[in-house]
C-alpha cells in the first residue's frame, strides 16, 4: 500500500491535508486507471465514454471536494453523474446497476467533521485491491512529474493535457437513482409469509416489518433521508433522530459512534430495538428494548445463525477480522460455524468472501457484508435484515443476540503517537508478549496502527475485566513513550 490510501480510501483534514488539487488530480488518475483513460486506454471499449457515479455524505466539504473530483472525471473524458448526499453503500450499488466504470464517494465515514476523504469503487461495484491503488497513486505521482506526492502536497491544478480520446464528459444529475437503491433493499426481504409479532400472520411482501416501533439514528449523515423512509416502508413505526445535517453536525453525539442519544430515545419511546448508522450509513450497530447495545459481532452471529438455519450460509462459514470478540468465535464453534480472520478493514473481509465463496462477513464496528445482496458494508442492509430476522423468529433483539456471551474488552486508541516507531519499538513488543503470556489461553492482545488516523489502536481482552483493563492501561503508557 501506497502513502496515500488507508484502509478505506485518502483522507485528512479537508482543506488542509485534502485540497481540492488533490481531489481532482486523485480522480483524474482513477479515471486512468479504472476508466481505460489515458495510458490505460486499452482497459476499456475503444471510442466509448466512461462514466462515474459520484456520491458524498452532507460535510460542508464536500461540495467543493465533489466538484473538484467531477471537474477531474469530466476533464479526463469520463462523463460524471452526480448522486448528491447519498450512503457509501448506495454508491457501489448505482455503480454496478448503472454499469459505471468506477464509483466515488466523498466522506470520512465515522471520523468528525473537519475531516474528509475520497474512496473509490471499480466496475461492479467492488473496492479497490491495494494494487489497484498502487496503480492510481504511482499515476498520480506521474502527473507530478514524478515527485513525491503525499496528502496536502499536490499542486492546483493536475489532470491530462489536451482533450481526451473520447472528448471530455459530461455532467448530470441523477439523485433520483437514490429511490432505485431503497427498492433493492427493500427486494432483500422474504417474500414468504411469515409469523407476526402478535402470533398472527402478516404478508412480508407488503410490511414486512409491520408491528415494530423503530428508533433509528442517521449520525446527521448521509442515511437521513433514506433509513428513516426505508423502514417505514418495510412496515416499522418509525421515530428518527439525527436526520438535521448541516455540515457541521456530522457524527457530533450521534450515530454508531455516540450511542447514548440512541439508547435515551429507546427507552423513551418504548421501542422494541434502535438502529445506528455513522455518517456514510455503511455500519449498522443496534440497541435493544432495554438499552443494551448490540455491536457488530452480536449481529453478525445473528444473521449468521440465520442464513445457516435457511441453509443459505455459503461452506458454513462467516468472515471476520481480527478484532471479533472471543464470545463470537466460541458462539460459531458452537454453531458448527467456520470463522476466517482477516485484518480490520470491510475491503478485506471482502477480499476472503470473494476467494473464498463466502456470503457473509463483518466488523466488531458494524460493517456488516452480505455478499448476496451488496458489494461493500451496508448499514441501511444490515438493519433491515437484523429487524427481519427478529420478525422471521417472533424473538426480541435481545433474545436473539443472548445466543453469543460478549467478553469483556478493552480497547483504547492512542493519538498522536509515531505509528513506524511504535511498531519497532522493543518495549512496546516486549510488553505485548508479557500481556499475551499473562492471559494464556483466556484473553487475547492485539496492538496495531490505525489506517484512518494517526493512532494506534490498543484492544485486551479477557474474562476478567479488570484485568483487561489493566493490561490494556500499561501497554498504552509504554505505548506512549515509545511514540
Amino acid at each position: 500500500m501506497g502513502e496515500l490510501f488507508g484502509t478505506d480510501g485518502v483522507r485528512g483534514v479537508a482543506g488542509q491535508d485534502l485540497t481540492a488539487g488533490l481531489a481532482m488530480a486523485l480522480a483524474s488518475a482513477a479515471a486512468s486507471v479504472l476508466a481505460g483513460t489515458g495510458e490505460f486506454a486499452g482497459a476499456r471499449e475503444a471510442h466509448r465514454r466512461p462514466a462515474a457515479v459520484v456520491g458524498r455524505d452532507p460535510r460542508a466539504s464536500g461540495e467543493f471536494l465533489e466538484a473538484a473530483v467531477v471537474a477531474g472525471l469530466a476533464a479526463s473524458g469520463v462523463d460524471a453523474i452526480r448522486l448528491g448526499v447519498i450512503p457509501t453503500p448506495a454508491v457501489a450499488y448505482l455503480t454496478s446497476a448503472l454499469g459505471a466504470d468506477l464509483g466515488v464517494v466523498l466522506s470520512a465515514s465515522h471520523n468528525p467533521a473537519p475531516d474528509n476523504g475520497i474512496k473509490f469503487f471499480g466496475r461492479g461495484g467492488l473496492k479497490l485491491a491495494d494494487e489497484v491503488e498502487d496503480a492510481i497513486e504511482a499515476r498520480l505521482r506521474r502527473g507530478d512529474g514524478g515527485a513525491s506526492t503525499r496528502v496536502g502536497e499536490m499542486p492546483a491544478v493536475a489532470g491530462p493535457a489536451g482533450v481526451p480520446e473520447t472528448g471530455f464528459g459530461r455532467v448530470s444529475d441523477a439523485a433520483e437513482q437514490g429511490e432505485r437503491y431503497i427498492e433493492h433493499l427493500l427486494a432483500t426481504l422474504p417474500v414468504a409469509t411469515l409469523p407476526g409479532r402478535s402470533g398472527g400472520r402478516t404478508d412480508s411482501r407488503a410490511k414486512p416489518l409491520a408491528g415494530l416501533k423503530i428508533v433509528v439514528d442517521c449520525a446527521n449523515g448521509a442515511a437521513s433521508r433514506y433509513a428513516p423512509r426505508l423502514l417505514s416502508r418495510a412496515g416499522a413505526d418509525v421515530i428518527a433522530i439525527g436526520t438535521e445535517p448541516d455540515g457541521l453536525n456530522i457524527n457530533a453525539g450521534c450515530g454508531s459512534t455516540s450511542l447514548g442519544a440512541l439508547v435515551a430515545a429507546v427507552l423513551e419511546h418504548r421501542a422494541d430495538a434502535g438502529i445506528a448508522h455513522d455518517g456514510d450509513a455503511d455500519r449498522c450497530l443496534a440497541v435493544d428494548a432495554d438499552g443494551n447495545v448490540v455491536d457488530g459481532d452480536q449481529i453478525l452471529a445473528v444473521l449468521a445463525l440465520g442464513l445457516k438455519r435457511s441453509s443459505r450460509l455459503a461452506g458454513d462459514t462467516v468472515v471476520s477480522t481480527v478484532m471479533s470478540n472471543l464470545g463470537f468465535r466460541h458462539a460459531m464453534r458452537t454453531a458448527g460455524i467456520e470463522v476466517v480472520e482477516t485484518p480490520v478493514g470491510d475491503r478485506y473481509l471482502i477480499a476472503a468472501m470473494l476467494d473464498g465463496k463466502f456470503v457473509l462477513g463483518g466488523e466488531q464496528s458494524g460493517h456488516i457484508i452480505m455478499l448476496d445482496h451488496a458489494t461493500t458494508g451496508d448499514g441501511l442492509l444490515t438493519g433491515l435484515q437484523l429487524l427481519a430476522e427478529t420478525v422471521r423468529q417472533d424473538r426480541s433483539l435481545a433474545d436473539l443476540v443472548s445466543v453469543m456471551t460478549r467478553y469483556p474488552q478493552v480497547l483504547i486508541t492512542v493519538p498522536g503517537v509515531d505509528k513506524a516507531r511504535v511498531a519497532t519499538s522493543p518495549a512496546v513488543t516486549g510488553a505485548i508478549a508479557d500481556a499475551a503470556a499473562e492471559l494464556g489461553d483466556t484473553g487475547r492482545v492485539l496492538v496495531r496502527p490505525s489506517g484512518t488516523e494517526p493512532a494506534i489502536r490498543v484492544m485486551v481482552e479477557a474474562a476478567d475485566s479488570a484485568q483487561a483493563e489493566r493490561l490494556a492501561g500499561e501497554l498504552v503508557a509504554i505505548i506512549r513513550d515509545a511514540g
